[in-house]
């Protein structure tokens, strides 16, 4: 209806030129054009295939690998949490900076609280030491307190203190840089340091042990005394005793040569002032007998008062 007026007013228009219309005939005509514009949903529409457009956003293993991203991020900021919560609760660091421990310029870490600590690996030289005025204390909690430094290793224990080294040690005054104590024995010979009169060792290794001229050298043990040399053990003395609850074990490879006078007390020996033991059989006793060449051997003693005359003597002729 409305192409129809609109070819009317087309026709009237080129007849007899352009007609005027009404107020009345635009104000229809412009509610029918927007009554068929506002019924028009299709117009402008264009129908595309979704499957073909581009998508945008992180999708399949894109977006996987974002989730796993954020995931380490977040296990990442817990673990940092973590060392920080300990860091302030160890260290106990504050505004005010750390308030158990100082560091210097010059390399110093000065703990100014007690510290409870492990094991500490120094990176490079490491001294350890208190104030001028005040005693360093150090405690372990039923364990050795050891400090070491390549082969070097000095524990100190509830019942000892042991020194254990592979390259030797020293021990020096750091004020006049006198050697106290030194195991360097090409440069000088092992010595104790002044004021100490006894070392107490379970196992020593050396060359030589002697005392000087005017003192005894006394060596005592609770239990067994063993000494030995892979070149030979030489005893000298102006005097050499023995004393000894057991028995004297003697070995060699080749011989046993005592030079000088040898004399054997009988003090502690067992007597038989209860009766003649060899009578009556209880226990069998030798005689110890030498040669003139100095060589040992014993022979049993059958009867009272009986000499080292027998037939297998070794030295060729009985004494």
């Amino acid at each position: 209806m409305a192409a129809a007026a609109a070819a009317a007013a087309a026709e009237q228009q080129s007849s007899n030129g352009p007609v005027k219309k009404s107020m009345r005939e635009k104000a229809v005509e412009r509610r029918n054009v927007n009554k068929e514009h506002n019924s028009n949903f299709k117009a402008g529409y264009i129908p595309i295939d979704e499957d073909r457009l581009h998508k945008t956003g992180l999708r399949g293993r894109k977006g996987n690998l974002a989730i796993c991203v954020i995931v380490l991020l977040f296990i990442l900021a817990v673990i940092n949490l973590t060392i920080t919560l300990v860091i302030w609760a160890v260290i106990r660091i504050g505004p005010n900076g750390c308030d158990s421990m100082e560091f210097h310029e010059s390399g110093l870490l000065r703990f100014k609280q007690v510290s409870d600590m492990g094991v500490i690996h120094p990176l490079y030289k490491s001294t350890v030491g208190g104030r001028r005025n005040e005693n360093l204390v150090i405690t372990g909690n039923n364990q050795p307190i050891v400090f070491q430094q390549g082969t070097t290793k000095l524990s100190v224990e509830k019942n000892k203190t042991s020194i254990t080294s592979d390259i030797g040690m020293q021990f020096f005054d750091p004020r006049t840089q006198n050697i106290l104590f030194s195991t360097d024995y090409e440069t000088h010979e092992f010595h104790l340091p002044s004021g100490v009169k006894s070392l107490n060792v379970q196992k020593a290794s050396t060359e030589r042990i002697t005392s000087n001229a005017t003192s005894d050298l006394n060596i005592k043990v609770d239990g067994r005394a063993v000494v030995r040399g892979n070149e030979g053990v030489f005893i000298m003395g102006k005097t050499i005793e023995f004393h000894v609850g057991g028995n004297v074990e003697l070995k060699a490879e080749n011989s046993i040569i005592l030079n000088g006078t040898v004399t054997v007390s009988t003090t502690r020996l067992p007597s038989s002032s209860g009766g003649d033991p060899l009578a009556a059989g209880e226990w069998v006793r030798y005689k110890l007998c030498v040669c003139a060449d100095g060589t040992l051997f014993k022979v049993p003693v059958t009867a009272q008062n009986m000499g080292c005359q027998v037939a297998d003597n070794p030295c060729g002729s009985a004494r």
